[in-house]
């Protein structure tokens, strides 16, 4: 989205107490202090008036306070040693409060008015709050904000435009809309800067049609709209995705003159990306008479979005900066695009330049890379790398961390992790949940539910998603039900479709499939794809072929080129023995030009991840990995293992390609590959694609027993960590 102008406050500046001595405004000093070009400058300009006496004339001192806090070379600190001015006036106070609402600690504007209030002969005027409001609005301290609102008010200032316009903003930033639109349309004569304040709210409040409808509502008012206005109007368009309105947007910005500066033009360029113009963006950006790192960063994050990766790196390599927002960028569009070896690619080329270095948001993507690999490995280095660094871990690393960690396998430095954390918030907790569910403690995952609850961590619907996934994975039906239940009447939580799914999942998964019919029957929402495929696939496990075609069709319908259907109703056509219908099915597929997704396992040693498809022999070492294959073949033969040829039979397939024999899936591949690779004290972690077929879960759990391997095999849906013989999964019981 493109970064909304703030509204301009119009807010002339408060003129100072005039001396009527005009030896004070002409003194040769005043005038050298506009032109100074830094603080030097101007501590020597307070030197000489102290020695003159001239700064304790309180205007004398006002002009110099202004310098210092307000010009290009500002220094706040130095500025706000207010105490050797004798008796600061009220102009002063003002320049410092405004000083301080554009800083980095607004609520130093609080302390300062406070001190005003004590020590200051003059009350706060209509100056005054329009700043504090600001820094209200910079911290989003709803309660303190509405106190300066109500100070205004016995003010006599609740009329004042400047005040008025303030205050929408404020509200506007704090998300509260019905107070920002009560105070707008309480503006008798409203300005531009009104206008604005009150569409900006609404698209940053999520509610873009309402923006649109008071831009048109602006023109019938014959407000001459200005830049800031067309900035909000076009990210409202963004927000809609409306690419038709946005290209009359911009129409409208050529046809009435309105200056366009670099702010506006990113803001046409967001939206015709977002609105999935490529042309018309492209057209844009070569136009540009002046680019900025976001001009840069949108063009190469829309091409990534749209699977143009070659267009995005020469973007990239073409951007006469490349500094770490650029560099996040790349990283960012590859991981969230589902390339996560070309992300971690572009990181280390990262660590080899001196010119940036890798922040938080780095750091995020990176680990977020290696948890898709499942590579401990580098995970464990960005780690260390933050230790090293004197990285402090926030919120978003050590969710980040967590979910590394337990997608990758190690679930104890997961939770060490989350227990070191200094801070944990809703984010952190869920991650530790999933965490948890995914490998299959289920027991563990509620526990850490009920001490989120107890620490007045209140949940949100992805913390909800969580729990319910453990209760489905380890068999907890009623503790699923009752969570549920509770979500919307105790907690707020009004249950989406992805909840309607963990529940339809738990019941099918326990064999209650004619209840999970009813619940989707009960739902106060339209069932969404994710819905049916929850049926389906307990129609699978359970051979339920009457359901299993209805909820199919419902799937199809929404999702006409989900292939997952297809092949998880081959399977049960299979699984009952109805043959001709598999054969069906691969006919509708082809004659609809649907390919199966192939399977696909990596598995990373010694830092380099490798990828294995099914019957896969272009690895260099694919020679050895089938020796292997044949070894543990031979071997499990002889401890009575036989193949379940059900498996094979059950995927839908090319007829031209003929999928592999068991023994040649990925998964085995990549664990063969894994005891040739590996020394026999480091557990062998596989990520694999698509859902593990029951053979392979079978062998797994096999060579865990004979070879004495830990196995973490990771597919799609859970972990699976195969240690002695056993599972700790209860998907294959």
């Amino acid at each position: 989205m493109a970064t909304l102008s703030t509204p301009t406050l119009s807010l002339p500046p408060a003129s100072p107490t005039v001396n009527n001595d005009r030896y004070f405004a002409n003194h040769p000093t005043l005038l050298v202090i506009n032109e100074c070009i830094s603080t030097k400058c101007l501590k020597q300009v307070h030197a000489q008036m102290l020695r003159s006496g001239l700064f304790f004339d309180p205007f004398s001192a006002s002009k110099l306070i202004t310098a210092c806090a307000l010009s290009q070379f500002s220094s706040i600190d130095y500025a706000r040693q207010i105490p050797q001015i004798p008796q600061p006036n009220l102009y002063t106070w003002n320049i410092l409060i405004r000083a301080h609402a554009s800083s980095r600690d607004p609520s130093q504007s609080f302390i300062l008015f406070l001190r005003m209030l004590h020590e200051c002969e003059h009350f706060p005027d209509k100056f005054t709050f329009p700043f504090l409001i600001k820094a209200a609005s910079e911290l989003q301290a709803l309660r303190v904000g509405r106190v300066f609102h109500g100070m205004a008010i016995k003010a006599s200032l609740g009329s004042d435009i400047f005040v008025l316009n303030s205050l929408v903003h404020f509200y506007g930033s704090c998300g509260d809309l019905d107070l920002a639109y009560g105070v707008f349309v309480k503006i008798l004569q409203k300005d531009v800067v009104s206008w604005n304040s009150m569409i900006t709210a609404f698209v940053q409040g999520g509610c873009p049609e309402e923006a649109l409808a008071l831009f048109r509502t602006m023109e019938k008012e014959d407000v001459k709209p200005n830049d800031v206005t067309m900035v909000g109007v076009l990210s409202a368009c963004s927000k809609k995705l409306d690419l038709g309105f946005g290209r009359w947007v911009c129409g409208y910005i050529e046809r009435n003159d309105i200056s366009v500066n670099l702010t506006l033009s990113n803001a046409m360029l967001d939206m015709y990306m977002k609105c999935g113009s490529i042309e018309d963006a492209k057209s844009l950006f070569d136009k540009m008479p002046e680019r900025d790192i976001f001009s840069w960063t949108t063009m190469l994050d829309g091409y990534a979005k749209l699977g143009e990766y070659e267009e995005a790196r020469h973007i990239f390599y073409k951007m006469p900066r490349q500094d770490i927002a650029a560099w996040n960028a790349l990283i960012s569009a590859y991981e969230q695009n589902g390339k996560p070896k070309e992300a971690l690619a572009i990181f280390r080329e990262l660590q080899l330049r001196k010119d940036a270095k890798p922040d938080e948001v780095t750091l995020v993507c990176a680990l977020s890379a290696s948890a898709q690999l499942g590579d401990m490995d580098l995970g464990r280095w960005i780690h260390m790398y933050m230790k090293k660094q004197g990285i402090k871990l926030n919120c978003h690393l050590t969710t980040s961390l967590i979910d590394m960690y337990a997608k990758c396998g190690d679930l104890e430095k997961a939770l060490e992790v989350f227990h070191s954390a200094e801070r944990n918030d809703v984010f952190v907790w869920s991650a530790m949940i999933a965490g948890l569910g995914m490998h299959g403690c289920g027991g563990a995952a509620l526990d850490l539910f009920w001490k989120m609850l107890e620490a007045k961590v209140k949940p949100n619907a992805v913390t909800f998603t969580n729990v319910l996934c453990a209760c489905s994975h380890t068999g907890l039906v009623d503790e699923g039900r009752a969570i549920f239940d509770q979500m919307e009447p105790v907690h707020g939580v009004v249950p989406g479709d992805k909840h309607y799914a963990c529940l339809v999942d738990i019941l099918g998964r326990s064999g209650l499939v004619g209840e999970a019919v009813e619940l989707i029957k009960r739902m106060p929402i339209l069932p969404t794809a994710s819905v049916w495929g929850a049926l389906l696939g307990a129609c699978r496990l359970h051979g339920n072929l009457e359901f299993a075609e209805h909820a199919c069709s419902r799937l199809l319908e929404l999702e006409p080129r989900n292939h997952g259907a297809y092949v998880l109703l081959s399977n049960i056509y299979a699984k009952t023995g109805s043959w001709d219908r598999v054969s069906g099915i691969r006919k509708l597929m082809r004659d609809s030009g649907l390919k199966k997704e192939p399977g696909c396992s990596s598995i990373a040693v010694n830092g380099i991840v490798h990828e294995f498809l099914a019957g896969d022999n272009s690895h260099p070492l694919s020679r050895e990995i089938y020796s292997k294959l044949d070894e543990i073949a031979a071997t499990l033969k002889s401890i009575g293992y036989v193949p379940n040829k059900s498996h094979l039979l059950q995927l839908v397939e090319e007829e031209d390609i003929q999928e592999h024999a068991l023994s040649l899936h990925s998964e085995k591949l990549a664990i063969a590959f894994g005891l040739i690779s590996m020394v026999p004290s480091q557990p062998i972690r596989v990520v694999k694609n698509l859902r593990v077929c029951g053979d392979c879960h079978t062998v797994a759990k096999l060579i865990s027993r004979v070879y004495n391997r830990e196995i973490f095999l990771r597919d799609c849906y859970r972990f699976h960590h195969f240690r002695g013989g056993h599972c700790s999964c209860m998907d294959y019981w």
